[in-house]
Formats: structure tokens, C-alpha cells, sequence
């Protein structure tokens, strides 16, 4: 398969440091690595991602899957031009973690003129299935993105 990426694959360091003041630094996810059809990344389960029972949050596994598809969705697209925005989600969670880290892979399952389908595989330190997600994404023009 052909790489999807706009211009190639965006330098992850730059990505990372572009998300420090959003909700993706606070809760630290981290970008790790671009395939030809795919993203992946990483988020702590901490204190910043736990539910009141010391697991990791539901929530900080939807954000985590959001924001893999969202870039995803977003190199594939002329910045200049279009931006992608998250549509809907929806997530299974499979098995509860504590502690330590898991790591997410957002691969694209449909990729149409005006919306994107991407699938997110979120796993533990183990390789087993914490979550599973899809997001749907819209391409749009950037002049559109109004409140």
C-alpha cells in the first residue's frame, strides 16, 4: 500500500510539541510512530487518567483513540486548505489497567472526499486489549471551522 500522508510523514517531534498546552499534554499522549497507513502513540495511566477506582478512565481511552484518528485524519489532508474534525466515536472497553502505559494504533478504514473511518486498537504493556474504538471524521474546509 501506498503511504496516505500529505507531503510525508509530519516529523513527530513537532506534532508532540504542538499539542503541549491542549488536552493531549496534560494528559500525556505522546505520538510515537507513522506507518504507511496508520499512526501510533502512547498515554501514561496515572493519576491524570484514572477513574475515582484507580483504573484507567474511559474518557482518557476515547481521547486517547480521538486524537490518534484526528491526526491521523489531519496529514492526510492539505493544512493550507482542510482540516479534519472528529465526527462521532465509540469505544469498547475490554479489560481494565492500573498503572504504567498503553499504546494506541489508528488505522484508516475508509478514506472518502468528506469524511474518514478510522479504527483504534488501544493495548497494555502486554499487547492485550484494553479498548476498542471507531472514529469518523469530516474533512473540511479550514474556513468553515466557526463556533
Amino acid at each position: 500500500m501506498a503511504a496516505i500522508w500529505h507531503g510525508g510523514k509530519a516529523p513527530l517531534e513537532e506534532m508532540n510539541a504542538s499539542h503541549d498546552r491542549t488536552m493531549m499534554g496534560a494528559i500525556g499522549i505522546e505520538l510515537t510512530e507513522f506507518g504507511d497507513d496508520w499512526v501510533r502513540g502512547k498515554m501514561p495511566v496515572d493519576k491524570r487518567t484514572h477513574q475515582p477506582f484507580g483504573l484507567l478512565h474511559g474518557g482518557a481511552s476515547v481521547a486517547l483513540a480521538e486524537t490518534l484518528a484526528s491526526v491521523g485524519a489531519f496529514s492526510t489532508v492539505d493544512p493550507e486548505t482542510h482540516a479534519a474534525v472528529g465526527m462521532e466515536i465509540n469505544a469498547n472497553h475490554v479489560r481494565p489497567v492500573r498503572e504504567g502505559w498503553v499504546y494506541g494504533e489508528a488505522r484508516i478504514e475508509s478514506r472518502g472526499r468528506t469524511t474518514q473511518v478510522w479504527t483504534i486498537r488501544i493495548t497494555n504493556e502486554k499487547g492485550k486489549l484494553v479498548c476498542l474504538s471507531r472514529c469518523t471524521m469530516a474533512i473540511v474546509r479550514t474556513g468553515t471551522l466557526k463556533d
